[in-house]
């Protein structure tokens, strides 16, 4: 099996081809198609047709939602238990301190890189995913995401 692109910064981000570049476009193609539809011959059939295309769509929509939800918690799960092991005994207490989103980026610092940008992090309140992921200069790539 050939070894993944090492993941970065720059590449991290996953693209599903057939979920951002083939469903998510048909899925908008209908909505739309639906209410031209909607607009140009209104009826009973075409406000329905609408309809389910509204559902559709949102479902599609909600199910990623809850598996990336259903993602974070596990994530926050794995880098609690993994700052118990590796940050020094001072900032232990504080591993509740971190949001979902703080420990979500933090997951990609190496083991080594952690205790400091941890320390970074809570003293200096980051929140924001991007500037925690771009402080890191050890990226521990994640190749399970959803």
């Amino acid at each position: 099996m050939a070894e993944p692109m090492p993941q970065t910064y720059q590449n991290h981000t996953r693209w599903v081809t057939g979920f951002h570049f083939v469903t998510l476009p048909i899925l908008a193609l209908n909505l739309a198609w639906n209410l031209y539809r909607l607009i140009t011959s209104f009826s009973f059939e075409t406000v329905v047709g609408l309809l389910l295309a509204v559902a559709l769509a949102l479902g599609i929509v909600f199910a990623r939602t809850f598996a990336l939800a259903a993602q974070d918690r596990v994530i926050r799960l794995e880098e609690r238990l993994r700052m118990q092991t590796l940050l020094p005994d001072d900032l232990k207490p504080r591993i509740n301190e971190f949001t979902t989103s703080q420990l979500i980026a933090l997951r990609f610092a190496s083991d080594a890189e952690l205790p400091a940008l941890a320390r970074k992090v809570l003293d200096e309140k980051i929140a924001a995913r991007k500037p925690i992921k771009e402080a890191i200069e050890t990226w521990r790539p994640d190749y399970q995401r959803v």
